[in-house]
C-alpha cells in the first residue's frame, strides 16, 4: 500500500462517511495507517493520552517494526523501531512497545539457530519518546536455541514488568529440530527491567505452561498479575492467573475451569485489562466442543473473579482483546469467523448489541485484532488478509 498524505480528522471522517457503520449507536470511523508494502502483526498501547500502534513490514531485504502515534490528524509518519533480516515473524506472536512518558521499550523475535522454532526475544529501548532507538539486546540469559516468545510489556512504576514463555527446558541436545516435539515443556517467565534494558529481578512463574499462546499482564495497586493458558499433565488448558505479593509469587490458579482438554496449543491467548485493582479478563475456549469468548471482572486485582460472561454470538474463533472503559465496564473485541466483532459489557453480565468492525478471514495471516482506548474514543487495528495491510478505525461510543 502506497503513503498516503495525512488529512485532518474532520475531512478524513467526510471523506469515509460513506463507510462508516452505525449500529447500536456506535460510530465506526476508519483511519488510515501509513504503511508502505505488505504489513501485519499490528499492536497497539496506550500511555495516558497517547495512543501507539506498531506493525511490521516485510520487504526483499527483512522485515521492520514500525511506529507511529495516534494525533489530531490521524496516524503520525512511522519512525523505524528496528530492522532485520534474521527475523521470526509470526501471525500470532507479535512485537509490542510500552511506553512511561519518554520511557519506551520495544520487542521482536530474531532467528538464533537453524531450527524453526528456534529464535530470542530481542529489546530495544528509547528515552526520548521514540526518536531513536538502542542496539538490542537478548531479554533471556539461557543461550539456548530453543523457542522465546509471547511477551507482554509493561512499565511498572519507573521501571518495566516482563513476560513470556521460554523454550529453554524443551531443547535437549541433538533433539534442537523436534518442530515442537520437544521431550521438555514450556515454561512461564517474568522479571523487571530497568529503562535501559537491565534486569532488576527474574523469576519461573510455571514450569509447563501452553506451548504458543499469548501472555497477559496487569499492574494492580497490588502489584504485577500475568494471566495465561496452562497445561496440566491431562492436557487441560484452561487460564491461571498468578500474582505478586508481597514479594512473592502466588501458585497459579484457575481464572475460570473451563475443563478444555486439547492435546495441542490453540494459539488463542487470553487479554487483560486494569485501573487500580479493577480488572477485567477476555479469553477464547472450545470446552465440551463449544466455541467461547467468556469475560470475567475482579476488584481485588486478580485474587478472586465475579461471574461467567459469554460474549460471542455462537460462532468464535477467539482472538480476543479487552479494555477497561471504567471500573464497572468494558469493551471486547473477538473474531467470528472472518469478521471483528465489539461489544460493551459491565460487572453485571449487561451486554450491548454486537457490531461487526470489520472483515478479513479466519486464515491465520489475518492476524489478531487489537484493542486500545484513546480518551473517549475505542482504537482498533487490524490486518486485512486481502489486501495485506494494517487498518484501524476509531469507535465513538
Amino acid at each position: 500500500m502506497k503513503r498516503i498524505p495525512f488529512l485532518c480528522v474532520s475531512i478524513l471522517i467526510a471523506a469515509c462517511s460513506a463507510k462508516e457503520q452505525k449500529e447500536s449507536s456506535l460510530t465506526i470511523q476508519p483511519i488510515i495507517v501509513p504503511t508502505s508494502g505488505s504489513s501485519a502483526e499490528p499492536f497497539l498501547y496506550t500511555d495516558d493520552s497517547v495512543t501507539y500502534l506498531t506493525w511490521v513490514e516485510k520487504g526483499d531485504s527483512g522485515a521492520s517494526l514500525k511506529l507511529s502515534r495516534l494525533g489530531n490528524s490521524g496516524w503520525t509518519a512511522p519512525i523505524t523501531v528496528a530492522t532485520g533480516s534474521t527475523w521470526f515473524v509470526n501471525w500470532a506472536d507479535y512485537p509490542m512497545v510500552a511506553a512511561k512518558g519518554n520511557k519506551m521499550m520495544a520487542h521482536f523475535l530474531d532467528r538464533n539457530g537453524e531450527s524453526k522454532y528456534a529464535y530470542d526475544v530481542k529489546l530495544t529501548m528509547s528515552g526520548d519518546g521514540g526518536v531513536s532507538w538502542s542496539h538490542p539486546i537478548v531479554l533471556h540469559d539461557d543461550k539456548k536455541q530453543a523457542e522465546h516468545g509471547f511477551v507482554t510489556l509493561l512499565p511498572y512504576g519507573e521501571n518495566f514488568f516482563v513476560t513470556w514463555l521460554d523454550g529453554r527446558n524443551t531443547v535437549m541436545e541433538g533433539m534442537e529440530d523436534m518442530d515442537h516435539g520437544h521431550p521438555g515443556a514450556m515454561s512461564l517467565l517474568a522479571a523487571i527491567l530497568d529503562p535501559s534494558g537491565n534486569k532488576i529481578s527474574e523469576w519461573e512463574l510455571d514450569n509447563k505452561t501452553c506451548d504458543c499462546c499469548q501472555t497477559t499482564a496487569a499492574i494492580s495497586d497490588n502489584g504485577p498479575v500475568v494471566i495465561y493458558r496452562d497445561r496440566t499433565d491431562d492436557e487441560i488448558r484452561d487460564m491461571s492467573i498468578v500474582r505478586l505479593v508481597d514479594g512473592a509469587w502466588t501458585k497459579p490458579v484457575p481464572v475460570h475451569m473451563d475443563n478444555w482438554k486439547i492435546a495441542g496449543c490453540p494459539v488463542n491467548g487470553p487479554r487483560a485489562a486494569y485501573k487500580g485493582n479493577t480488572m477485567a479478563v477476555a479469553w477464547f475456549s472450545l470446552a465440551a466442543d463449544t466455541a467461547a469468548v467468556n469475560v470475567k471482572f475482579s476488584d481485588d486485582g486478580g485474587n478472586s473473579f465475579g461471574p461467567l460472561i459469554r460474549m460471542d454470538e455462537g460462532n468464535a474463533i477467539g482472538r480476543v482483546d479487552i479494555e477497561l472503559l471504567d471500573t464497572n465496564s468494558a469493551v471486547v473485541t473477538w473474531m467470528e469467523g472472518g469478521e471483528i466483532k465489539l461489544a460493551k459489557v459491565n460487572v453485571n453480565g449487561e451486554k450491548t448489541d454486537t457490531v461487526t468492525v470489520a472483515k478479513s478471514t479466519e486464515a491465520r495471516s489475518s492476524g489478531f485484532p487489537q484493542l486500545a482506548i484513546a480518551k473517549d474514543r475505542v482504537v482498533v487495528a487490524w490486518t486485512d488478509d486481502n489486501e495485506k495491510t494494517v487498518k484501524t478505525a476509531i469507535i465513538l461510543l
